[in-house]
């Protein structure tokens, strides 16, 4: 197994995951609930960096390899289906958003090892629109961990409850897009290979 700074940041994401759910059972006496939000949601915003700069460190140092390829979606699948989970629990989404997003997850992840095996893998690579989801899935999550009101200076007064609502209602709602175009795009090869007739 090989090991070096990018997938060494892969791996520091994974162990930050228990860490997010983590802070809402540790007894921590000191801290209030809102601290214990903001705690989570700082713990999630370093994780998503982590996504952000194992890639790019990745291919700027020349160090990509199959098995950091094989970890990091892995690394982020766990991280956002712990959150969802975590947020599930919370209250602060219901759970049909919950299975749209992790059940498209498995779907897609299961659709593109099938088709790798099969040497179809570029067909179902990542598009513009799933990477469109992601982002606002990622922005989303942070914002109902906080759930509460940041007031900067008092210039603005941003409800993270109601933006991190609405932005995960799009995300659910590019998961279901995204899914579909990618099953589309697999449809010739699942035909073919898997004899269903129409």
């Amino acid at each position: 197994m090989p090991f070096n700074l990018p997938i060494f940041l892969t791996w520091l994401r994974i162990v930050l995951i228990p860490l997010i759910v983590g802070v809402y059972y540790f007894p921590l006496r000191h801290l209030t609930a809102e601290h214990i939000n903001w705690v989570a949601c700082l713990i999630f915003i370093l994780a998503s960096l982590t996504d952000w700069f194992d890639g790019y460190l990745a291919r700027r140092l020349d160090q990509t390899s199959a098995f950091g390829a094989f970890l990091d979606p892995v690394a982020d699948k766990l991280m956002v289906t712990a959150a969802l989970l975590l947020l599930l629990e919370l209250g602060r989404i219901n759970a049909l958003i919950a299975v749209v997003i992790i059940g498209r997850e498995i779907a897609i992840s299961a659709l593109r090892e099938w088709m790798a095996q099969m040497g179809a893998s570029r067909s179902v690579a990542v598009h513009r629109l799933g990477k469109i989801k992601t982002v606002a899935q990622m922005v989303a999550i942070p914002l109902l961990l906080y759930d509460g009101i940041i007031s900067p200076m008092d210039l603005i007064r941003l409800d993270t409850r109601m933006w991190g609502t609405w932005l995960i209602y799009v995300a659910s709602v590019l998961t279901l897009w995204s899914m579909l175009y990618y099953l589309r795009r697999a449809w010739p090869q699942i035909r073919e290979r898997g004899g269903v007739k129409l």
